[in-house]
């Protein structure tokens, strides 16, 4: 009985030892979680009013991310893109998302009727508590998903913006980030650059020292216009 015991101990001890190097290639990050959206009881009402008004109204671009993504189109951002993008783009933002959450949101609403051509993302910031190569394999997860979900769209992937909370660890995603475009189907956009230190903050940004002011989104959307004109040739 002793033996048989310590026979299936030790075959329950590989069972877990085997199972940890699979775990780790499967991080939080990439492992699609409902539960932002979940939370986000208003939103839901919201996203839903936003569906049924674009509803069959195909958008040439969609912009896929967290808070910094949905204020673009109802925050500081508005006058921005009710100018530059309403009539041609669809905000997929949700505020705290992070990679998990989007995956989340794109394996579980129809879009189909977009028809995108472009899809620009920008998530990652509020993957704080993760580590860079974990955030930049979520962020790929959302890349890879997005192209699924969107036959032959075009994916332009941002870099993160500073921010007070974990700015050295985001400069350190986006150093993985930059070698995933190709050119063809992948481009990077080194929006990061363009937000320079001013202050006790960064050019572009609110007080809270993350989210954008008018300014900030300003200053995307040119960056962004300068690149589709080679990403849509």
């Amino acid at each position: 009985m002793k033996r048989l015991l310590l026979a299936l101990a030790t075959a329950a001890t590989l069972n877990l030892g085997l199972s940890l190097p699979a775990a780790a290639l499967d991080p939080a990050t990439t492992t699609p979680s409902d539960q932002n959206y979940l939370a986000r009881v208003p939103y839901q009402t919201y996203f839903a009013d936003y569906l049924a008004l674009r509803k069959g109204r195909q958008s040439d671009i969609i912009f896929i991310g967290d808070s910094i993504t949905e204020q673009f189109r109802w925050g500081a951002g508005a006058p921005v893109w009710n100018t530059r993008f309403d009539n041609r783009a669809f905000d997929f933002g949700l505020g705290a998302d992070r990679t998990q959450h989007v995956l989340w949101r794109l394996d579980n609403f129809d879009l189909s009727f977009l028809k995108p051509k472009v899809a620009v993302i920008m998530i990652g910031t509020n993957n704080v508590s993760n580590e860079p190569e974990d955030i930049a394999k979520g962020i790929k997860a959302v890349v890879a998903a997005t192209q699924k979900k969107f036959a032959g769209v075009k994916v332009v992937v941002v870099s993160i913006l500073p921010n007070a909370r974990a700015d050295q660890r985001m400069a350190a995603v986006n150093k993985l980030l930059a070698p995933m475009a190709d050119g063809k189907s992948i481009w990077y956009l080194d929006l990061a650059a363009r937000f320079t230190p001013e202050g006790d903050n960064w050019k572009g940004l609110s007080g809270d020292k993350l989210h954008l002011t008018a300014t900030g989104y300003n200053m995307w959307a040119d960056e962004l216009d300068a690149l589709l004109a080679t990403v849509q040739k």
